[in-house]
């Protein structure tokens, strides 16, 4: 079914002078259109995570400001052997860390804790490259013609709101350097980006899930967007995006992780099936979180605009838990 959401189609500011939500921001896109013009400290919150799926490996990098810390990361699993290899560092008040307002546009750069990380975006696509014990990693994800992305501005109040853009199934190519064995990144891989800019509550938590397959890939949410009136649900068929406008419910086993999950709304019938569990904590005194991230395959179904049914088998990708005091 049609989604009820507002579709954003122009360049649009995501906050006032003042810095509060500008309300002509509050919508979804199908492209970046909004300038993150944060201001002031507090709260902020800026990041970029790419995930790379191979058939050989998970691929993990996330450049983070946090205002307080910058937190950064670069994880990377083994997927025949379960090994994983894991770099985290926290950098007090996100010293060194860069990031533009646009998505697709800019370098967003961090560096500290033996991890360094290079994003740079152009109209062509983007490329990464990040270093840290263990692992180099040297990719390039290009943006293919007509390729569609879901943006959303999720509106909890004037002062507290985020800006992302999840964008699921871009083709990867390039190297991965594990313990001095080169590996090639290109058949069989696909890349997603969670692009985060906004201002958030003290205690949230969070549902996400994506996942791909040539020419198919879903994403979807839950948690967090509850009591806003958006989503961040959609399928992206042949580059095509298909807003998905309705509150989904994530059933899963908090004792085992590694049970399957389901995820289930108008619309959306889905099941995911986990491989490897990664767990990921962080404690800073009064600030905190617990994610877990289960790598797997989806199956199940998902409704397109026209009201006919596309299914998940075959897509693979992760869904997670994440609850946060930031």
């Amino acid at each position: 079914m049609p989604t009820h959401e507002r579709e954003i189609t122009e360049p649009v500011d995501l906050c006032l002078p003042d810095g509060r939500l500008n309300p002509d921001a509050v919508g979804w896109t199908r492209r970046p259109l909004h300038r993150a013009n944060l201001r002031g400290w507090g709260r902020a919150k800026r990041w970029e995570y790419w995930g790379v799926v191979t058939p050989s490996h998970v691929i993990a990098l996330v450049a983070s400001s946090l205002d307080y810390a910058g937190v950064h990361g670069v994880y990377v699993l083994d997927r025949a052997s379960g090994a994983e290899v894991s770099q985290d560092a926290v950098v007090p008040l996100a010293r060194g860390a860069a990031f533009p307002e646009r998505s697709g546009q800019g370098t967003a750069r961090v560096e500290g804790g033996g991890v360094r990380i290079v994003i740079e975006q152009t109209a062509g696509g983007t490329s990464l490259r990040a270093h840290a014990p263990r692992v180099t990693a040297q990719l390039e994800v290009p943006l293919p013609d007509g390729h569609e992305s879901l943006g959303v501005v999720i509106p909890w109040g004037p002062r507290r709101f985020q800006y992302t853009v999840k964008d699921v199934g871009r083709p990867v190519r390039g190297r991965l350097v594990l313990d001095g064995r080169e590996h090639e990144v290109g058949a069989g891989a696909f890349a997603v980006l969670d692009h985060g800019r906004g201002k958030w509550p003290y205690s949230v938590s969070w549902n996400w899930a994506a996942g791909s397959a040539p020419g198919r890939a879903v994403q979807l949410g839950g948690k967090w967007t509850d009591g806003t009136g958006l989503t961040e649900n959609a399928l992206i068929l042949d580059g095509r995006l298909h807003k998905i406008g309705a509150r989904l419910e994530w059933g899963y086993d908090r004792g085992d992780w590694m049970r399957p999950w389901r995820v289930e709304g108008d619309g959306v019938e889905v099941e995911f099936t986990p491989f490897h569990e990664r767990v990921s904590r962080t404690e800073l005194g009064v600030v905190g979180s617990e994610t877990h991230q289960c790598f797997g395959h989806f199956g199940g179904r998902v409704r397109t605009d026209d009201g006919g049914w596309v299914g998940l088998d075959g897509l693979t990708g992760w869904a997670e838990e994440a609850r946060n005091r930031w």
